[in-house]
């Protein structure tokens, strides 16, 4: 019989901490902490409760919030390469810091990569014309 990743890292707790651990780094972020209400207290609670379903957890989110729907629900932020490095920065740092077998913090970070690049709603502004090409009539 297999075991969820949720059951396998602890449950409930587990999540908990590594989004606490997540949060603790995000409350400082120049780049992440303008991004997030003054009360991280909510969004803590909602990151641990989709995380935890979606590694096999109880589905007390959906219950609560409906789908997920990741993308529309961080459609209002404007989210470009930096936002998502510095997110991906403090969620590798809360995984690093979390006990756990080598197949489940890999399985975790190749989501977290694959989530936080699919949020970018952003594109880097365009490079300047190189002055030292000329349109040729």
């Amino acid at each position: 019989m297999e075991q969820s990743v949720y059951d396998a890292a602890g449950g409930q707790v587990f999540f908990d901490q590594l989004v606490d651990r997540f949060y603790d780094g995000v409350a400082d972020d120049p780049v992440l902490r303008p991004l997030y209400p003054e009360d991280l207290g909510p969004s803590r609670s909602r990151l641990a409760g989709f995380l935890a379903q979606y590694w096999g957890g109880p589905p007390h989110y959906s219950t609560e919030r409906g789908h997920p729907r990741l993308r529309m629900r961080h459609a209002p932020f404007e989210i470009g390469g930096p936002e998502r490095d510095a997110w991906m920065g403090h969620m590798r740092a809360a995984v690093g810091e979390a006990e756990m077998a080598d197949d489940i913090r890999a399985a975790m970070l190749d989501y977290f990569e694959s989530a936080a690049t699919h949020l970018i709603n952003k594109q880097p502004p365009p490079a300047p014309p190189d002055s030292r090409q000329v349109p040729i009539s």
